[in-house]
């Protein structure tokens, strides 16, 4: 896949990478020669490979053999770069999402979604790969989505913005809401994101930082609609004019009994000195995906 910069590298910082195919030997003769490519048929070496005898008191010392004999009770012992996946809450009545990235490029790829290259080695630490989430296309979007994540914390301890709950009460129907029937998340729109791997922590990322949607013109593959769904987040889509920018908020009323319903046209507000209706809409779902959906993620429907 042929795209810019898929290797790492960064030229705006005056970084610039090749790729060169080379053999073994051939690597192994450069390494040798301080990195100055060197071809294996420029140095002598013995080419005697020695007789291989298999040591594996390594694995007898540190890797515990419990077939058929399980300690049911003991405690894994985790690296301190491996970490739990956070608890994921099911979906509320209502939605209040948060704009935190407004992307306009004609596509948006998973690799700028969540970087390949530096972020490898927090495969297994969700919450310290999320830091990286669209660090190259949008560096302030984790910090927007944190903030918005502090504010769901507030709306659960009590301490909702009263000034944002009248907002949300201007909306038609919602006069008699209360912070306890809500549920704040963040959202990101992009015209066309998920184009290129499969790579689920796209989605993951977003999700552990408090992301509940996605908002697109169209998704650029089934796999990364499929992967916000796993996570619990419903992949919207938008025609025409976009009626919120970012930093907006957008209320969608009983989100819940709309999921279970006709998902043409779901009606939405963007909150301000008065709501703005407009209509999203969700491609066919099967019901296992509803379902997923109103779980939260995955592996709450699994739960079950």
């Amino acid at each position: 896949r042929n795209f810019p910069s898929r290797e790492g590298s960064k030229p705006g910082s005056g970084q610039l990478a090749g790729v060169a195919l080379m053999d073994a030997r051939s690597i192994a003769a450069t390494t040798a020669n301080g990195g100055l490519l060197t071809p294996a048929t420029d140095i002598d070496y013995d080419p005697t490979v020695p007789e291989y005898r298999y040591d594996g008191s390594s694995y007898e010392a540190r890797v515990y053999q419990g077939f058929g004999k399980g300690e049911y009770d003991a405690l894994l012992k985790l690296g301190p770069n491996i970490k739990d996946w956070p608890e994921i809450a099911p979906l509320g009545d209502n939605l209040l999402l948060k704009v935190a990235s407004y992307i306009t490029d004609p596509v948006t790829t998973t690799d700028e979604l969540i970087p390949s290259g530096e972020t490898s080695s927090y495969r297994s630490n969700p919450l310290g790969l999320a830091e990286f989430t669209l660090s190259r296309k949008d560096p302030a979007y984790v910090g927007r989505a944190k903030a918005v994540q502090a504010e769901e914390a507030a709306r659960r301890a009590g301490e909702g913005d009263k000034a944002l709950l009248e907002q949300v009460r201007q909306a038609p129907g919602c006069a008699g809401l209360e912070w306890k029937d809500l549920q704040i998340a963040s959202t990101i729109f992009a015209v066309k994101p998920g184009d290129g791997s499969a790579r689920e922590q796209a989605a993951s990322c977003q999700r552990v930082l408090g992301a509940g949607a996605n908002i697109a013109v169209e998704y650029a593959t089934k796999r990364y609609r499929s992967n916000l769904i796993n996570w619990g987040m419903l992949p919207f889509q938008l025609a025409g004019a976009t009626p919120f920018g970012l930093g907006d908020y957008i209320l969608i009323p009983n989100v819940r009994q709309a999921l279970a319903g006709d998902l043409s046209s779901i009606p939405a507000y963007v909150l301000g000195a008065e709501p703005k209706a407009f209509t999203l809409s969700i491609a066919p779902l099967t019901d296992d995906e509803r379902q997923i959906l109103a779980d939260g993620c995955l592996i709450n429907f699994y739960k079950h």
